[in-house]
């Protein structure tokens, strides 16, 4: 049997005696595999910045109310733009509805909160709105032909940026489950050859650092929800470094303490996967952070599925923003990060700018980690332990050392030095080659002398 988006189906006959039984042995085995994917955020997470879990402009899912309601006209129109690109509407809505209903009971596990309070065709509907809204969204991004001039989702400015930052909020979500069934049944158009997770990825591109093919197929691995698989898109590709010792992660120090104190050298890493954080031959090699203005936001709701919902139990992302926490202490641990190339904001690519807004920059990204400060995450759960193990237990020869303390107070422009680095060196090895040579000479002339 196959769909009408050329999708097969298998048709299996299950037994009248049986069929009971079966039913419900699959519907709790999918209840336990995505129970709680969805959740509200802690109250201890939320008291530290509410406006990063609320949407401004669009609500998915019920969690949340309607905040628009020309916002929820443009589901309806969305809709029906998607439903409405082959005859016979009202058969495609029944068949979006029958396949739903199938999925219902799945889809309410998706969420932690109780929802027994929706009806059953309330709950469906919401999630066909919904669900045939963002699969609109993502035709209309990716497939040229299909944006209107009249559409205001993509001819207001700033209005995209605002559906796509809501669209990353933990509480904002459907489950993918239900993406996915309608988009084997609504009509695709002939000139979109993507997969779902094809135009997804290319829908939230801009969010995701690195590779757009390597991420894409990240992208394309499992996932409950939009959050979900855009966080698969930064999880660490390398292996974890096991514990020795236990190791206190407070005790970490701050990145001039680590270049200044123990000659650990802080390099950007060739990759751009953000989470793949090395230590070779002393030099902590860390990926590149570019700073938008919904990277806080982003992280936060990374943090918030991490440590607020039941069925994911790694900390990956919580791990790397204590770890950047501890590097990053001063506006100097920010200079020393940006010089690196490890540290930047995405405005830092305009060079018409003057002091005071560089400074202002510094200060933001400085508080972009100062914000994140009152996370506490389990000692165990904490993915970096092995990799601070392993920096806390180096310590780099004296003159390194001191090469890099120098090499530390030369780059500081804010210190005043009583001669720079590395000219002090060159000077004192100068001199001590003119002693040298003049010391040579002499001993040649006396030697000379004593023979006649």
């Amino acid at each position: 049997m196959e769909s009408s988006n050329g999708t097969s189906h298998v048709a299996i006959e299950i037994s009248a005696e049986n069929e009971a039984l079966v039913t419900s042995l699959k519907q709790n085995m999918e209840k336990v595999s995505c129970a709680g994917c969805i959740c509200r955020v802690s109250p201890e997470i939320r008291g530290q910045n509410k406006k990063a879990y609320v949407p401004d402009t669009i609500s998915i899912g019920p969690l949340h109310k309607v905040l628009s309601a020309d916002m929820e006209n443009h589901k309806w129109r969305y809709l029906y733009s998607l439903l409405n690109r082959r005859p016979n509407v009202e058969a495609r809505l029944d068949r979006c509805v029958q396949a739903l209903k199938a999925l219902e009971v799945k889809a309410r596990s998706c969420y932690t909160d109780n929802l027994d309070h929706i009806r059953s065709d309330d709950f469906v509907k919401l999630m066909l709105i919904d669900g045939g809204f963002i699969i609109e969204l993502f035709l209309r991004h990716s497939v040229k032909g299909l944006k209107r001039r009249s559409d205001p989702i993509f001819s207001t400015p700033g209005l995209l940026f605002e559906l796509r930052s809501d669209m990353i909020l933990i509480e904002n979500q459907i489950p993918f489950i239900i993406l996915k069934r309608l988009f084997e049944i609504v009509p695709i158009p002939k000139q979109c050859t993507q997969s779902l997770t094809d135009l997804a990825s290319r829908f939230f591109r801009n969010m995701i650092p690195g590779d757009y093919k390597l991420n894409r197929e990240k992208f394309s691995q499992e996932g409950n929800h939009l959050l979900d698989m855009i966080r698969n898109c930064f999880l660490p590709t390398i292996p974890r470094i096991n514990v020795k010792k236990n190791t206190a992660r407070q005790s970490f120090p701050s990145a001039t303490q680590l270049q200044e104190d123990s000659g650990v050298k802080l390099k950007r890493a060739r990759t751009e996967n953000l989470l793949d954080i090395n230590f070779v031959n002393g030099v902590l090699q860390i990926p590149p952070l570019h700073v938008h203005v919904y990277t806080e936001t982003l992280l936060r709701n990374f943090i918030a599925f991490e440590t607020s919902c039941p069925c994911d139990n790694t900390h990956h992302i919580t791990s790397y923003v204590l770890l950047m926490i501890s590097l990053i202490r001063s506006e100097k641990d920010v200079k020393l990060l940006k010089r690196e190339g490890i540290l930047n904001s995405i405005a830092d690519e305009y060079e018409d700018e003057n002091e005071d807004d560089r400074l202002q920059k510094r200060e933001t990204l400085s508080k972009l980690f100062d914000s994140l400060r009152k996370i506490k995450l389990n000692e165990k759960d904490f993915y970096y332990d092995g990799l601070c193990e392993q920096v806390l237990g180096y310590k780099a020869p004296r003159w390194f050392v001191w090469l890099m303390k120098r090499k530390g107070r030369s780059n500081d422009p804010d210190r005043k030095r009583d001669f720079p680095f590395p000219f002090a060196l060159i000077s004192v090895v100068a001199f001590l080659l003119v002693v040298l040579t003049f010391l040579g000479t002499l001993f040649s002339v006396l030697s000379f002398f004593s023979r006649h």
